[in-house]
């Protein structure tokens, strides 16, 4: 059986992942959303722009494109490895464990690769606040994630 003392440290964090990773989807929707209704708009007749790139944000720097379709792709993916982490909360044993730490585990490369991006997006600067604060959220995630791992993978004895 899993390590008992670990179980509400687990919990806490992984509510916490949960949130961020809502929150993570909210902000990243909302800039697709805003990408999609303004970006580059072409009637008929009229030919795409010389340097026209379907990853085009218009807010932002060249970097937030990337940064925002991989925080959905993130958002999406540890959404769901905390749905399989509430399975092995609730059952707390060896059989649910492996599931849970590995889609943790993708979930938090997924997180990182994000993260990585976010960074270049800072290291460009120009950026708006919801961007700002989409990148912070990312950088903790990542943080937090990795800890909840760390949570999962303790020996017992």
């Amino acid at each position: 059986m899993a390590n008992e003392q670990m179980k509400p440290v687990a919990t806490l964090l992984l509510f916490l992942n949960f949130c961020m990773y809502v929150v993570l989807l909210g902000i990243g929707g909302w800039a697709m959303n805003e990408a999609i209704d303004h970006g580059f708009i072409i009637g008929p007749g009229l030919q795409l722009p010389a340097h026209f790139s379907p990853i085009y944000f218009p807010m932002g720097n060249a970097a937030t494109g990337f940064f925002v379709m991989f925080v959905l792709i993130a958002g999406v993916f540890g959404s769901a490895s905390c749905i399989s982490g509430f399975n092995n909360l609730r059952t707390w044993s060896r059989e649910s464990l492996p599931a849970a730490v590995t889609s943790a585990i993708v979930a938090w490369t997924l997180t990182v690769l994000a993260m990585g991006f976010g960074c270049k997006e800072i290291n460009l600067q120009f950026r708006n606040p919801q961007l700002m604060a989409l990148e912070a959220f990312t950088i903790i995630l990542s943080a937090t994630q990795l800890l909840y791992i760390a949570v999962l993978s303790v020996p017992v004895y």
